[in-house]
């Protein structure tokens, strides 16, 4: 019997001030993750990752402000047993985000360890440390 695919997602890393960023904690679910979700058919990675972002946060996504970090998998925290693929963007945003739909709560926490809240494997693990490796590389530094 072979096991389940892995859920496919895109998933946002959004910071603030170069040194904090945006995360996301679903409704009955006690990890932190990146905003993001599910492309719905015919979308492209960015069309999911814009429709999520407003959806989820009330925030528009600034176009040809994304940078793609890459793809990664790990347990997924929400479906026990399964399997949770992501493809991440740094982006930028417009507006001030808000918990609206299945989001419960977000948070402004540290880009690097110690996080001070539990975060779910893909982005504690991949998700995160590539971003801080992203950011490093800019020339300028600048934050998204």
């Amino acid at each position: 019997m072979s096991a389940a695919p892995a859920i496919e997602i895109v998933t946002a890393v959004i910071t603030r001030g170069g040194d904090q960023v945006l995360v996301v904690r679903k409704q009955g679910s006690t990890s932190f993750i990146q905003p993001g979700g599910k492309r719905e058919p015919g979308e492209d990675a960015l069309a999911t990752l814009a429709r999520e972002l407003h959806e989820e946060l009330g925030v528009q996504m600034v176009a040809d402000s994304a940078q793609w970090l890459g793809l990664f998998e790990d347990k997924a925290v929400n479906e026990s047993g399964r399997r949770v693929r992501g493809e991440a963007f740094l982006v930028q945003v417009q507006g001030t985000a808000q918990a609206q739909a299945e989001i419960a709560e977000l948070a402004w926490i540290p880009l690097q360890p110690p996080h001070g809240v539990a975060l779910a494997p893909l982005s504690e693990r991949h998700i995160l440390p590539a971003a801080v490796a992203a950011l490093a590389a800019r020339p300028d530094r600048t934050p998204a």
